[in-house]
């Protein structure tokens, strides 16, 4: 598309959740509670992990790295989101936008293959628990959150470089809270064939490598629960990646609907309720998840909880 005599656009305006302005309070302090429940959640969780020696495993060093993610998750929108909704002008600058666009993608990804690792930890631990301490050794798990980052970082800077290319000219409304890449590209007024190409077939293929992990990984751990000659075995080993694979369910389902769903589907108010469930609500949910389901993360919680009134 040519741009002629066009200008080109300093700023986008974030429709926001809503554009009633008496929501605007009760949003905000909605979503700040939201925000310092995630902050404070996953704070917790880190702290636990460290401060108690029993929960020196895999598992819970995973669990570290993705309480992590969801502080970083959710900080890389939602304080924009609480600065807008006080704001009358609700603005953001194109490269503030493709920078958001970019640390969404990248958290995004690499909390998707820190899941997968997260599956791959519990098929080892449930299918081969002779060999685990081998199998997840210190240097397997910190390749493969190292390598959850790389590959993130590439697929980011992937689908970063063929947007700082684009002219946007106008309309300068991004129909959602935040800066992500399909609501980018809507505003580009030249051919985005590109980046829809490269952002399309790399995370398909992101999304095909974590899925399979997780796929086959929960396809082994299934097989061997319903093996087990033990009903109280089963529901025991089970309890053991419950809390796993219902943050997998939450995550993947919206995430992947947000992003691969076909053009024919598309919906503003779907795109914000399926953005606000992967993006806000489950990095909040994730720690409830983990500690409710988990007896150790509890014990250990209340541990530190009862040396601390004890000073």
């Amino acid at each position: 598309m040519a741009m002629g005599n066009q200008t080109t656009v300093s700023y986008f305006v974030l429709s926001g959740v809503s554009n009633d302005p008496q929501l605007q309070p009760f949003l905000f302090l909605l979503f700040l509670l939201i925000y310092l429940l995630t902050v404070m959640g996953n704070g917790a969780i880190m702290v636990v992990i460290r401060a108690d020696h029993h929960l020196d495993t895999p598992m819970y060093f995973f669990l570290f790295h993705l309480s992590f993610l969801d502080i970083c998750y959710s900080s890389v929108t939602v304080p924009k989101m609480l600065q807008n909704f006080l704001a009358e002008k609700k603005t953001i600058s194109v490269p503030g936008c493709i920078a958001q666009m970019s640390l969404i993608i990248l958290v995004s990804s690499t909390e998707m293959l820190m899941l997968s690792a997260m599956a791959y930890d519990r098929y080892a631990a449930i299918c081969d628990p002779l060999h685990y301490g081998r199998t997840i050794n210190k240097q397997v798990r910190i390749s493969l959150v190292g390598g959850a980052w790389l590959i993130s970082i590439f697929h980011a800077i992937t689908n970063t470089a063929p947007v700082l290319h684009l002219n946007f000219c106008g309309p300068k409304e991004v129909n959602t809270f935040s800066c992500e890449f399909p609501s980018l590209l809507e505003l580009s007024c030249t051919e985005t064939f590109i980046s829809k190409i490269t952002f399309f077939t790399s995370a398909v293929l992101v999304s095909l490598v974590s899925l399979s992990i997780t796929l086959v990984s929960y396809i082994w751990i299934i097989s061997n629960i319903l093996k087990m000659s033990s009903a109280e075995g089963r529901s025991k080993t089970f309890s053991t990646c419950s809390s796993h694979l219902t943050v997998v369910v939450l995550y993947y389902g919206a995430g992947l609907f947000r992003y691969l769903r076909p053009r024919s589907a598309s919906s503003v108010a779907l795109d914000r309720v399926f953005s606000i469930q992967y993006s806000i609500l489950t990095p909040m949910l994730n720690p409830i998840i983990y500690s409710l389901r988990n007896k150790e993360v509890k014990a250990a919680l209340g541990n530190i909880l009862g040396k601390i009134k004890s000073m």
